[in-house]
């Protein structure tokens, strides 16, 4: 009898029901594991950014239950892997985050979206790039504000910036090479934001721009040659690697991903980059990430100002393309509508719609769909250029 009760009491001191109750400040798993739920909330019935949402959110639901050992902080502590640890006491999602912190899935992400891209827009308009530039405004800011507003380290700043560019996998990326032990607050930040861009940017679009301007009709843009389809990603990747060597990862394997699209000789490996590659990938890094939002991680003075400093990113690179749209519309006497400067955050393609909605509520007959996917996907070229200067000018944690 003595031996079955004392199994019994072994097996009760093993269960995370034991931890709950036992563990100081056990308190806060419970409150992540609600903020997890919440964050399920958001992805299931409300649809927000839910392909990535929701894995997210159920890697920290994973991480934060007591005794589950799925994710283990010191193997990755202050930035460096402990091989020897991994491979003794290492969990599932230990073995999956590997692919966050060498880089690898913000790459494939890279190029599934490339393969799902048209550049066409941006070819048949070249100032489409201006604009996308203007719109990673936010990053720069964002990085002085992080810097000298809150006093965070150089690390910190770069990787709260990139959440200007409203890029989730750049942002990943970033933070995964100078600020990993932020990895989980920082993707939670940019992809909840992401999912928030007609609720942000809509107000700014309002209030910088008048009604005559947000009616302009723009003229059809020129047909794009197959022959400049598949030079461009080409030529990108050159220039970019050269300029940049930092960004050669995530710009290389954006345009690769664009060149099997565009090629016409490559369509499986098209599709499978679209779609299954890109599938799987997603659920791993969600996972993976997610798993990193710890009460530690997230519980903090740290994780206010992320969020603060996260939301004003996205807000100056709106701000940003807007302003220099109606620069633009202006040298051009009135033939540019400014909203699609909006859509130059590279949050692609869902800046381009809010541009359009806004647009055509001004005119029915407007357009600008295809107009605002110009500076969309420069916006997605400028964030990983400058995900680059950051990884090239701030040494790694």
């Amino acid at each position: 009898m003595n031996d079955i009760l004392t199994s019994l009491l072994g097996f009760w001191e093993e269960t995370g029901f034991y931890a709950f109750f036992t563990t100081p400040g056990s308190w806060k798993c419970l409150v992540m594991i609600a903020l997890a739920c919440v964050l399920l909330y958001l992805a299931i019935v409300k649809k927000f950014e839910p392909l990535l949402l929701m894995p997210i959110a159920f890697g920290m639901l994973l991480t934060n239950l007591p005794g589950a050992g799925l994710y283990n902080r010191e193997i990755f502590a202050e930035g460096h892997i402990d091989w020897s640890m991994l491979l003794s006491k290492g969990g599932l999602i230990d073995y999956l985050y590997l692919g966050v912190k060498l880089g690898i899935y913000p790459s494939l992400i890279f190029l599934g979206v490339g393969a799902m891209t048209d550049f066409g827009p941006l070819i048949a308009n070249p100032k489409s790039l201006l604009l996308g530039a203007a719109a990673q405004l936010g990053i720069f800011v964002a990085f002085i504000g992080a810097k000298y507003i809150f006093g965070f380290t150089d690390q910190l700043a770069a990787s709260i910036g990139i959440i200007g560019g409203a890029d989730g996998p750049t942002a990943i990326y970033v933070t995964s090479k100078l600020s990993p032990e932020n990895l989980g607050p920082i993707a939670i930040a940019a992809y909840s934001y992401m999912a928030l861009i007609p609720v942000i940017q809509r107000p700014f679009m309002m209030l910088l721009t008048t009604r005559k301007e947000r009616s302009i009709v723009m003229q059809q843009l020129r047909p794009v040659s197959k022959t400049e389809r598949i030079v461009f990603p080409i030529v990108v990747t050159i220039f970019v690697a050269l300029l940049v060597p930092s960004a050669a990862a995530l710009v290389g394997m954006l345009m690769l991903g664009n060149l099997l699209r565009e090629s016409g000789v490559t369509e499986r490996l098209s599709k499978t980059a679209q779609n299954e590659l890109c599938n799987i990938v997603t659920i791993f890094l969600g996972i993976s990430v997610g798993a990193t939002a710890t009460a530690e991680a997230l519980l903090n003075f740290r994780t206010i100002g992320i969020l603060c400093m996260g939301i004003f990113a996205f807000i100056i690179g709106t701000v940003g393309g807007l302003l220099l749209a109606k620069l633009m519309n202006w040298l051009s006497h009135g033939k540019i509508n400014p909203l699609i400067g909006s859509a130059g955050v590279s949050a692609v393609p869902m800046a381009a719609r809010v541009s359009q909605v806004v647009g055509q509520k001004e005119n029915p007959g407007n357009f600008l769909l295809m107009h605002a996917m110009g500076p969309n996907v420069a916006g997605v070229i400028g964030s990983a250029i400058a995900a680059g200067v950051f990884l090239s000018m701030i040494p790694a944690a």
